[in-house]
């Protein structure tokens, strides 16, 4: 059977690619941005609906799955009244009507990392006391894209609920041995944009950092001073995004949606050079066949705004194997019962007492 999901906020597809790759159908998308439209279009045949504040629940087909990657707000009560009434001028409040209103099996919301922690944690406690309310039983977790097959130290915060009592498990999903940069990178091209040596200076020694980042120099451009210790001026973590170079033997750090030409530079044989376009595409999970089309800066924006694929593709995996298995779902509710039922002692322990 072929389950069926929509696909909120859906940017250029990086959630629908993970589903569809394990058997999912998407019948519904919506998404705001004209250009993500356009991409979305070129790439998948179907133009998505527009502003999900102007979709009536109704209007949208029967679904098993909702898929949204969902902006950030806070809520004005938040988690004072644990109904989806906590959420009104908030696109999570569209979210939540499309829900009442379909009960779909399993939801999957993702968010950035420090989402957590959103106005004090409050954003997120509405957010799963909503979904409660609603019936389902939800888990979260914190993950990152580094673990599942691309190199990019990206993190986000997963959200799972389902309406049939099973938490998801995330513990159960696949991990991949990192990669490093080079593994990604683009060997055919004569026109790589390289630094000329006088535009950046390299550091002694890298050394890789537990998030497998490798700070490998800078660019030589104007630094922040004030306020900095004596000798430390050229560490990283003064340096804007823009001016640092990372080792590709190390993985990369988060894209950002706010890059618009794409200054991501790499130390790479001995040379500096700016990564290509279809290598921060790459660096997501994306397709080398995807089908990119619009102003470069546009391009950019829309990769640094996705989710990594093969990231999607793990977690659309499990919720296949956990929430849309039957035998797994009859030995959860057993294990689940036994756990919660008074042990019985033997006759041999009564004697005993």
């Amino acid at each position: 059977m072929s389950y069926k999901f929509i696909d909120l906020f859906a940017g250029i597809g990086g959630f629908r690619q993970g589903f569809d790759r394990q058997g999912f159908r998407c019948i519904f998308s919506s998404e705001k941005d004209k250009h993500a439209q356009e991409m979305y279009y070129e790439n998948f045949h179907e133009y998505p609906y527009g502003d999900i504040t102007a979709i009536e629940a109704v209007k949208i087909p029967k679904f098993d799955i909702l898929l949204a990657g969902f902006p950030c707000q806070p809520f004005s009560i938040a988690g004072e009244k644990k109904g989806f009434n906590d959420t009104r001028g908030t696109l999570f409040f569209d979210i939540a009507r499309i829900v009442e209103y379909h009960n779909p099996k399993v939801i999957v919301l993702e968010n950035v990392k420090h989402f957590k922690n959103h106005d004090k944690g409050k954003t997120l406690r509405t957010v799963l006391n909503t979904l409660n309310t609603l019936g389902y039983t939800t888990t979260w977790k914190v993950l990152n894209a580094k673990d599942f097959g691309v190199p990019q130290n990206r993190e986000r915060t997963l959200i799972v609920g389902a309406n049939n009592g099973i938490e998801f498990d995330f513990s159960r999903l696949k991990k991949s041995a990192p990669l490093k940069i080079a593994d990604i990178l683009e060997n055919n091209k004569n026109d790589f944009e390289y630094l000329e040596e006088s535009e950046y200076t390299l550091i002694e020694n890298p050394k890789k950092q537990l998030s497998g980042l490798i700070f490998a120099g800078y660019r030589n451009k104007k630094i922040r001073t004030n306020g900095v210790r004596k000798n430390t001026e050229h560490l990283s973590r003064v340096h804007k995004q823009p001016n640092r170079i990372y080792s590709s033997e190390g993985t990369h750090p988060t894209l950002s949606s706010q890059e618009p030409t794409g200054r991501y530079f790499i130390l790479h044989q001995g040379r500096v050079r700016k990564l290509t376009l279809l290598e921060c595409y790459r660096l997501m999970g994306f397709p080398d066949d995807f089908k990119k089309i619009g102003a470069i800066s546009k391009r950019y924006n829309r990769i640094g705004n996705s989710i990594a694929v093969p990231m999607v593709e793990k977690i659309a995996e499990e919720v296949k194997n956990q929430l849309f298995n039957k035998e797994y779902e009859l030995t959860y509710t057993f294990d689940r019962t036994t756990r919660f039922q008074p042990q019985q002692m033997n006759l041999f322990e009564c004697i005993l007492k």
